[in-house]
């Protein structure tokens, strides 16, 4: 069943979240997230209209996993030049409408979104890459080849700039955190969400747009599972609005390569400093190596604020790493930070806290606060948008 939550008004959500209104007046944020912004006040166009815009001269359908990777090299070059124009400021979203009034028949955006579907089976969208039609049997992920929602509402509860939030929960996902806070979703009960194809997605997020949102917000759960759907509709989505990828980012460099073109915000979930907690807490081989290949990818192409939630306990062994890593690793002048506090046991760890016994509390404030302060002595961003 899809559950439905109402919409925010806006006279409501800014008496309960005015840090959303005045998060914008932090110079360092507006620098940060300055194509975000843009998109988000249709000021510019987001990039699935850009790839949509970018005409192919074949039917993506009627190629092979090679012809489609030669008919998107050829085509990413055209949308490069459009995305460099649209972020001087030079190709606004009135002008792509206008330019590209009469819509072309096969676009950019129709080839990723067949390579998506041709990548889901069998599936390698995410590095487990379990290789299994999803058509016929469940894959790692716990998902069939069907999109699940669980639910979609404004969420008010996410970073200051993004609030409200046009938040699409979808179930599955390809970790198996002991300490899942949304388990239900994403472990448990992830094909219970209601079935959905592109178009009703679209309409989704449509209805979440024209109602306020300030972005269409993915998560799960895991999101990366559901891409071949979440491409094919922005295919039918006709408004302008923001695309958050917001993921555990253990996706395949193949899938990476289809996301670059849609994605206005990147929300990674950094979790562990190294692999040793992420496959004793997740079971998740090869953590580190993937999430910072693709979070070395995935900045060059779009702003991105990055979650690392501080667990008890695993101060000097994933905080103090994720946080050098970030530092040392990525332009600090446009990235933003939230460390966040708010881990309690859920799940697995609070049913067997005998099993985890040193996450099986809250964080202390002493943990917290030297999180923080390494943090600043970094010269990392993160206090403005918690």
């Amino acid at each position: 069943m899809l559950l439905f939550e109402r919409f925010v008004p806006e006279r409501l959500w800014r008496r309960l979240r005015p840090d959303a209104v005045a998060v914008w007046s932090d110079p360092e944020v507006r620098r940060r997230l300055s194509w975000y912004y843009r998109v988000m006040r249709d000021e510019a166009p987001a990039k699935f209209m850009i790839a949509r815009s970018v005409e192919v001269d074949e039917d993506p359908w009627r190629l092979d996993y090679e012809g489609l990777q030669d008919l998107k090299k050829s085509a990413r070059r055209v949308f490069e030049s459009l995305l460099r124009e649209a972020r001087r400021g030079e190709l606004t979203l009135e002008a792509l409408r206008k330019e590209f009034r009469s819509k072309p028949r096969y676009t950019l955006l129709h080839v990723d979104a067949v390579l998506a579907w041709r990548l889901a089976n069998p599936c390698r969208l995410c590095e487990r890459r379990c290789m299994i039609d999803r058509s016929r049997r469940i894959g790692a992920c716990r998902l069939d080849s069907r999109v699940y929602v669980h639910s979609w509402f404004h969420h008010l509860g996410e970073e200051a700039p993004l609030v409200p939030s046009g938040t699409i929960f979808y179930g599955g996902c390809n970790f198996t955190c002991v300490y899942c806070q949304n388990h239900d979703v994403s472990q448990t009960a992830a094909r219970r969400g209601e079935a959905i194809n592109a178009r009703k997605l679209a309409w989704i997020q449509k209805m979440l747009r024209v109602h306020g949102a300030r972005n269409i917000n993915h998560v799960g759960g895991e999101p990366t599972p559901s891409l071949p759907v979440i491409v094919e509709s922005l295919l039918h989505l006709d408004v302008n609005v923001p695309q958050i990828w917001n993921s555990n980012m253990y996706m395949t460099p193949e899938a990476l390569d289809i996301l670059v073109d849609i994605v206005d915000l990147w929300l990674p979930d950094f979790k562990y400093g190294n692999d040793r907690c992420a496959m004793r807490l997740s079971a998740v081989p090869r953590y580190f190596e993937v999430v910072t290949r693709n979070l070395r990818a995935a900045v060059e192409w779009a702003d991105m604020i990055i979650r690392h939630l501080v667990l008890p306990s695993h101060v000097e062994c994933c905080s103090i790493p994720v946080l050098r890593w970030i530092a040392e690793n990525l332009p600090r002048d446009r990235v933003l930070v939230n460390i966040m506090d708010q881990y309690r046991p859920e799940h697995l760890v609070a049913r067997y806290p005998r099993r985890w016994p040193e996450i099986a509390r809250t964080p202390t404030r002493e943990e917290i606060e030297r999180v923080y302060e390494y943090a600043r002595r970094l010269g990392l961003v993160f206090e403005p948008v918690s």
